[in-house]
């Protein structure tokens, strides 16, 4: 069997029409692969037990012409992902055992499909980190250089791609969950515009910025994966009606593309980033497309938009995780008031702790004018700017990332400011609620760097064509 790392599903799908490859051949390759680094710490919990049997049912169906889109792929998804009778712990000891009831709707779509789950991936606790560092299982390690971190908090997804223990993985994205991970890992990570993947079935981080993706090898994979997962769904209110088309790739389509004027002068963007982004930018101009430098006047009030937003709803979206209905429980608690306190002081971690306190603190009485109020108002500032520049030009261009993969325990890791501007140029797209793609263009010194490109709502088709333009310049 071809031990080259495969890229995408067409690849797959080919090598099986031509008898050279099954899905019981690909369950032991990519099960021998997550043996082999089980160091990177990637993948919490292989689902051995019934890969084999459903790599060859699917073998089955390939052989009498009724397999789905997917047959061929192996997924692995991120451990805030309900799959029913598996376990889903947010990569926290306060739910630690807890066993999924259903399938979430975007994951029931795949598997419709015959997609092929592999196992759950590790992640930030609750999806609240930039670095995968805040996982109660332990950091994920960045497979191109295992001192670096991965990113987060989808970093198990994303280095279970980087280094092929599946073809592809699922992400939720809050403020560049899926895109960060993606550009320190040298994949493709794409944000759905918010509502065109149903959240049913996702542990909620904040419930208005919250989103699931896909990080793959190739962006004909995000392309596909997005597609069958988007939709109407009538267990998500928040989930869009609008219609999905068949996205189709043209390379011969020009675009406008604005750039961002404040990005390329931020003092906290490394020389190999800037690098980077300046020759995506003559590429760009090269092969056709109109570039054109625009401001964005909001940079700086972005991130405390952000964290005063999130931090205020994962205040309210975690209080459900008490120990009295499900999860943890104190063995030193004596009564109510013990219970709560002890099993959530002994369940949750310092950062999920340090942001629902900082979430409580802002929708309090004295200071919810101040804070929660005032951040909904820039919040709405930052989108109509934001829906301003996508409306006059097709895309809105930036690095991903202000730097490369950092150090895992370094200065960043210990400064939660340092570590909250790792999101300075995705959470723009969150706030918004638009699309947004990380595509890989370079590494410097073998570490991966980014591009981040965002598009107008509903518009995954156009983003997607561009993101396969730019990825062909790496």
């Amino acid at each position: 069997m071809n031990t080259k790392k495969y890229t995408s599903l067409s690849q797959i799908q080919s090598l099986i029409n031509q008898n050279k490859l099954s899905c019981v051949d690909l369950a032991h390759y990519y099960l021998n692969q997550i043996q082999d680094n089980k160091h990177l710490n990637a993948i919490l919990e292989v689902f051995d037990k019934e890969l084999l049997a459903k790599a060859s049912a699917v073998d089955s169906k390939l052989k009498n012409g009724t397999a789905g889109r997917l047959a061929g792929m192996f997924l692995a998804i991120k451990d805030n992902i309900c799959y029913k009778g598996h376990k889903v712990s947010a990569s926290s000891k306060i739910i630690e055992n807890y066993e999924a009831i259903y399938t979430a709707t975007a994951l029931q779509r795949l598997l419709d499909e015959d997609v092929i789950i592999i196992g759950r991936c590790n992640c930030d606790e609750f999806a609240m980190g930039a670095s995968n560092e805040n996982s109660a299982f332990g950091p994920v390690k960045n497979a191109a250089d295992q001192t670096k971190v991965p990113g987060g908090s989808s970093g198990g997804s994303a280095v279970a791609v980087q280094a092929d223990l599946c073809l592809a993985a699922l992400g939720s994205d809050t403020g560049g969950s899926i895109r960060q991970p993606a550009a320190f890992t040298g994949t493709i990570g794409l944000k759905p515009t918010y509502g065109r993947i149903s959240r049913n079935g996702l542990l909620a981080y904040a419930s208005s910025f919250d989103q699931i993706g896909p990080i793959t090898s190739s962006v004909e994979d995000a392309a596909l994966l997005t597609e069958i997962m988007a939709g109407k769904d009538d267990h998500d209110a928040t989930s869009s009606a609008e219609p999905v088309t068949k996205y189709v790739f043209n390379n011969s389509v020009k675009y406008k593309v604005a750039f961002s004027k404040e990005a390329m002068e931020s003092k906290g963007l490394e020389p190999e980033i800037r690098s980077a982004y300046l020759s995506v930018i003559n590429r760009l101009k090269k092969e056709g497309h109109e570039v054109v430098e625009v401001s964005f006047p909001y940079l700086d009030y972005m991130v405390p938009c952000y964290y005063v937003l999130t931090t205020a709803e994962a205040s309210s979206n975690l209080s459900r995780y008490s120990g009295i209905l499900y999860g943890q429980r104190s063995k030193d608690a004596v009564d109510i008031d013990s219970t709560f306190k002890k099993s959530r002081s002994e369940g949750f971690g310092d950062e999920v702790k340090r942001r629902i306190m900082t979430g409580t603190f802002v929708l309090s009485a004295d200071f919810y004018e101040a804070y929660y109020s005032k951040a909904q108002r820039v919040r709405r500032l930052i989108q109509n700017e934001s829906k301003k520049i996508v409306n006059t030009y097709d895309f809105f261009l930036c690095p991903t990332t202000p730097s490369v993969a950092f150090d895992i325990g370094g200065e960043k890791s210990k400064d939660p400011i340092q570590m909250y501007l790792a999101d300075i140029f995705t959470v723009q797209a969150s706030l918004a609620g638009l699309p947004a793609i990380s595509v890989p263009v370079k590494h410097q010194n073998k570490m991966p760097i980014g591009m981040h490109l965002m598009g107008s709502a509903f518009q995954e088709d156009k983003l997607l064509n561009i993101a396969q333009m730019i990825a062909n310049y790496a």
